[in-house]
């Protein structure tokens, strides 16, 4: 009874039989702990302040729409903002650079004056402002309620206005967070508008990309209008970049209306309208919630505060808003070959942030959410053989080739290894032996491993500062010291499955390979340093000011090589040498003192984007992500423990509570795999390091086609900030001294269990305990 009665409250206004039809849903539709539902713990505010570039709005998971609020942010909302200048369909969790936005629309009352949403954006205060998982709902300083939900392929809406005969609801091509090509507005009926937006552009240019939206209204408008430019004319006029629809609502003052998406054509936003569409908002937002609801229970921990559990599973719910549904209700998706096919089998999923998702995000997914990260592996093969060439960062149908490195490589070795290409492992190892050998050629819009056949011939990607880039995005000879990291580490989980495959001779050349990090040390610094062309080191000695290495420095580079731990400790003089300089970057005196100060003041330096000139670690971007793992292969995992707890208060429930971009869920991942202890330290194989959780208890479900075990729970009772240190640790009732655990263990196992106290122990510190070299 007890789940009947907090859906009640979470679903208020919906009808007696959609209430009884979720009730009767069952506990795998609404499974809540006895303190109510898991999406009560969300709060999508986090990260909308301080460049974390979340989003508070409506989605589902891996939905096709993001119907949130756009304030005049960049990436689209900022809470220290008090505009909105529309609700729009489409947002990216945590981005860097403006994308999306497209169709944003906003009720208002009396005339419509003005065509630019910059000026007649509405006023509202965050105290009429609420946001769950699958709802948002505003109340504008207008006197309109503005409340949104969404499908996976539809944003729907519901404005409440006052009494008036000018309610009118804005709906604007014309403008979004990318750079406008085109846009076409059309009144098809008295209930219903259809637009094609064409844009381009993400952090800098990129090829065009197109989307179709068809929006229908629950009555017919009173009369309607469009505008072109700053003209406004009554009634429908031809190559019109926005609408006008306009309501008498001084009997009935409440507007629905359902928007689909689709990125083939208006036939195929049609199919996702009829597909999707005719249900009353309250019907889409239980539905909605329900899908979260299923999607978090699937984790449930115990112990931590009220606050750390919020902080934990909104972090949850954003690693599950992307990537996205590509595919329209029908099956068909535009593919980068800007032709029409049809996804048989799978859905077809879109937007890859692989430079970061690779490192956390998707080893995440597969864990949790494998069937869906098998669809996406295999779209990502899609992409490889409609496109010509493997993505980088791709948006839609469009590669963006923002990030440098090759970062596709170790997102399908990591599917691999967790058995989610089964069927298909011959089709992505060609796929990813043509990208590690080759560069795409110059008719493709694609710069895959750009500096290629520099890396091969002479064993590193040459810094070659301000050479022009031949292609749109970012250049990898512009990065050349963490591009050969990047490579090699590539390489190296490249050589793993080719072995695997039965291709030795592969395999032992990209072994090989998988050392080219080695060719970048310079040992009169002792530390990783750009080479320019003609092989000499390029840039200044001093690591804190190094160049040639993509958002970071060599300080925070060094330990980006999870491959061969022990020989880049080798390279550094040895494990005392190697865990001084780790003290040294982290800070360790220090963060014993206090490790939330150390964390806010000495390594965040203020704004997200202080990527260089810097010396210690940098929890706000992503080439560090593993950095804190690297005490398990100097013998001292207790330090992983400590930095790692120490890096987890940024995480807050709060605006400003993430660490920099959120990335599409990459810096959410990190913080849900180091909560529970049990995070990917060679990103690309299936190795992940232990450290002490921060729960009493975490259950995982797991889907038993991918896991056989079909669970597993990690237990550390009694662990606090004080008792955090594994004395030592069991695996389904057997001692267990090892800093790591295999994806082939994990597959069958049941429970893992650490004994914590107040003082680091003995356990993992043998040389047998480290994290295995990847030959």
């Amino acid at each position: 009874m007890r789940r009947t009665t907090w859906l009640r409250g979470a679903l208020r206004g919906v009808t007696a039989a959609a209430l009884l039809g979720a009730a009767l849903a069952g506990p795998s539709a609404l499974a809540a702990d006895r303190e109510g539902p898991l999406t009560d713990l969300v709060n999508p505010f986090i990260g909308t302040e301080n460049e974390g570039n979340t989003y508070p709005g409506a989605a589902v998971p891996f939905g096709m729409v993001q119907l949130s609020p756009d304030t005049g942010h960049n990436t689209g909302y900022d809470y220290s903002q008090n505009h909105i200048r529309g609700f729009s369909l489409v947002h990216l969790s945590g981005v860097g650079c403006g994308l999306g936005g497209d169709l944003p629309v906003l009720p208002t009352t009396g005339d419509v004056t003005r065509t630019d949403y910059a000026s007649y954006a509405a006023e509202f205060s965050h105290d009429d402002e609420r946001a769950s998982p699958g709802y948002y709902r505003v109340g504008l300083k207008s006197g309109i309620e503005a409340e949104l939900t969404a499908t996976a392929r539809t944003g729907v809406q519901r404005y409440t206005f006052p009494a008036t005969d000018r309610a009118n609801v804005l709906l604007n091509a014309a403008q979004s967070l990318h750079t406008g090509v085109s846009s076409k507005v059309e009144i098809l009926d008295n209930r219903t508008v259809r637009t094609a937006i064409t844009g381009r552009g993400f952090c800098q240019d990129t090829k065009p990309y197109t989307v179709y939206t068809i929006t229908r209204f629950d009555r017919p408008f009173a009369s309607y209008g469009t505008w072109n430019g700053s003209t406004v004319t009554a009634g429908s006029t031809s190559g019109a970049g926005g609408a006008y629809v306009r309501f008498d609502t001084t009997k009935d003052r409440t507007v629905e209306a359902a928007t689909a998406l689709s990125y083939v054509d208006a036939h195929g936003a049609a199919v996702n309208l009829r597909a999707e569409g005719g249900r009353s908002f309250d019907s889409v937002r239980g539905r909605a919630l329900r899908s979260w609801e299923d999607r978090l229970a699937d984790v449930r921990v115990r112990g931590g505060d009220d606050s750390l559990r919020r902080t934990f599973y909104s972090s949850l719910y954003r690693s599950f808003l992307a990537p996205n549904t590509g595919s329209d209700a029908d099956g068909r998706y535009r593919g980068w070959d800007l032709r029409v096919h049809r996804a048989r089998g799978f859905t077809y999923y879109q937007n890859w942030s692989l430079w970061d998702t690779y490192r956390t995000q998707c080893q995440l997914l597969a864990l949790l959410a494998p069937h869906e990260a098998r669809d996406m592996a295999l779209s990502v093969l899609k992409v490889g053989e409609e496109g010509g060439w493997l993505p980088k960062w791709g948006y839609g149908t469009v590669e963006t080739n923002i990030m440098t490195g090759d970062p596709v490589t170790p997102f399908l070795t990591t599917a691999y290894h967790q058995g989610l290409l089964k069927g298909y492992e011959k089709r992505a190892y060609r796929l990813l032996r043509r990208n590690a050998d080759g560069v795409p050629p110059a008719g493709s819009p694609s710069a895959g491993r750009e500096a290629n056949a520099e890396y091969i011939a002479n064993g590193f990607a040459p810094y070659v500062e301000g050479r022009p880039h031949a292609k749109l995005g970012d250049s990898d000879y512009h990065q050349g010291a963490s591009v050969t990291l990047e490579y090699a580490l590539s390489d190296a989980m490249l050589a793993q499955m080719a072995r695997g495959l039965g291709h030795f001779a592969d395999a032992d050349r990209y072994a090989a390979r998988s050392r080219n990090y080695r060719n970048v040390f310079d040992p009169s610094t002792g530390f990783f340093r750009a080479r320019d062309a003609a092989g000499a080191f390029a840039g200044p000695a001093d690591p804190a000011r190094s160049v040639g290495f993509h958002e970071g420095t060599a300080w925070q580079y060094q330990w980006l090589v999870p491959q061969d731990l022990p020989g880049m400790i080798g390279l550094i003089g040895g494990e005392r040498a190697a865990n001084d300089r780790l003290d040294a970057f982290f800070a360790y005196d220090r963060l014993l003192a206090d490790p939330a100060r150390t964390a806010r003041e000495v390594w965040v330096h203020g704004d997200p984007y202080a990527y260089y000139n810097a010396a210690t670690y940098n929890p706000q971007n992503e080439p560090d992500l593993i950095a804190p793992y690297t005490y398990l292969a100097t013998g001292q995992p207790w330090k992983t423990t400590d930095v790692v707890h120490a890096a987890l208060t940024l995480f807050t429930d709060t605006p400003t509570g993430m660490t920099g971009n959120d990335d599409l869920g990459t810096m959410s991942a990190w913080n849900v795999l180091s909560s529970i202890g049990l995070f990917p330290v060679q990103p690309g194989y299936g190795t992940w390091g232990l450290s002490t959780p921060v729960f009493d208890r975490v259950d995982l479900t797991l889907d038993r086609r991918y896991w056989p075990g079909g669970g597993l729970t990690v237990t550390a009772p009694g662990t606090t900030a004080a008792d955090r240190y594994i004395q030592s640790a069991r695996t389904d009732g057997a001692p267990y001294d090892r800093t790591f655990l295999t994806t082939g263990a994990l597959r069958s196992l049941r429970s893992l269990a650490f004994t914590v106290g107040p003082r680091p122990s003995a356990w993992g510190t043998s040389p047998q305990a480290a994290p295995p070299v990847l030959k």
